[in-house]
């Protein structure tokens, strides 16, 4: 397969009055046509700020300060903006993390599928709405033609989340990006829409970004996981090779701390310490090493980028070889 989505060297810093805060530093990942990559990490480590980037959809007091990030082959980052109004919503599609803030609530969530044909197809009148119902039948959600007229106040979570869904994929994209799609949904709806996003995603052939802190979910439905600390990606690597080889100390523990089955809560351990602060200007060049166990002096050096087998790397001094969480 060839690659879709490459992030190269990518940096981002955004000026606020309390600071300059480094979200982003030599950030690099690659996402293949048709494949799936989970983005995990805790709250604060950049996953969004990443995937805002990708979209052109970031914060105006965001600056990139190095690297690039290409579409198809296309560099995103060198545009004046009038071609990613053309691809944004076309060939690359998001699925907001709360759906009742992202839809419009005082608009049909018909019509709103239907904006998304207008901007970027040729249908019109009678032909977007039947495409627009259709979308919502292909998301599963049941009397499609009476819900095309229900606003998102009428329904309940989980089909207002099958409806972003429906908007992300009406002009079937090439790459979906689903930042916590499950995110206030219960356990039964969650399983549902990602099974939702796996299948449709396999059906058409369509790329996934799946950005969550849920480790387990993203070894379920992803081929590849790729893991962020305050920044930066500490390790990347087919799913269960990164899950049976966890090289880096960081990942180690949050697959420990990731319930499995019936486990009892008593078993899972806790990462101790907290991300460190992105504004200040002296961050040490492996951002987890303040809270690392295995630090040494080599790790005040640059981060080394080291292969465990294959596509498996991990940006670590003191990686844990052929070692399993």
């Amino acid at each position: 397969m060839n690659s879709l989505l490459e992030i190269h060297k990518f940096s981002l810093e955004f000026r606020t009055r309390g600071g300059t805060v480094r979200a982003l530093e030599n950030v690099s990942l690659e996402l293949l046509e048709g494949g799936s990559l989970g983005l995990v990490g805790e709250s604060g480590s950049g996953k969004s700020v990443l995937s805002f980037a990708v979209l052109g959809i970031l914060d105006a007091a965001a600056r990139v300060t190095g690297g690039d990030i290409r579409f198809a082959g296309q560099d995103l980052l060198a545009d004046n903006g009038a071609a990613m109004k053309n691809i944004r919503g076309r060939e690359l599609a998001m699925i907001f993390q709360n759906p009742r803030v992202a839809l419009n609530p005082i608009r049909q969530v018909g019509r709103q599928i239907e904006d998304v044909l207008l901007r970027h197809t040729d249908l019109r009148g009678s032909k977007a709405r039947e495409r627009a119902i259709e979308c919502l039948s292909e998301v599963r959600i049941p009397d499609p033609e009476r819900r095309y007229s229900a606003y998102p106040f009428e329904l309940s979570g989980g089909m207002c989340q099958r409806v972003m869904i429906a908007i992300a994929l009406a002009c079937q994209p090439r790459l979906l990006i689903a930042d916590e799609p499950t995110t206030g949904l219960d356990v039964t709806t969650q399983a549902a829409i990602m099974r939702l996003i796996r299948d449709l995603g396999r059906e058409k052939g369509m790329a996934t970004l799946l950005i969550t802190h849920d480790l387990g979910l993203a070894r379920e439905f992803c081929d590849r996981i790729a893991v962020m600390h305050a920044g930066h990606v500490v390790e990347i690597g087919p799913t269960e090779s990164l899950f049976k080889s966890s090289a880096h100390p960081y990942t180690a523990q949050l697959v420990l701390a990731t319930p499995v089955g019936q486990e009892q809560l008593e078993n899972l351990a806790a990462i101790p310490g907290n991300l460190p602060d992105l504004r200040r200007n002296d961050l040490p060049p492996c951002r987890f090493s303040e809270r690392c166990e295995q630090r040494s002096e080599a790790c005040a050096s640059a981060l080394p980028e080291i292969a465990i087998a294959g596509n498996h790397l991990v940006a670590c001094h003191n990686p844990r070889m052929g070692k399993s969480a």
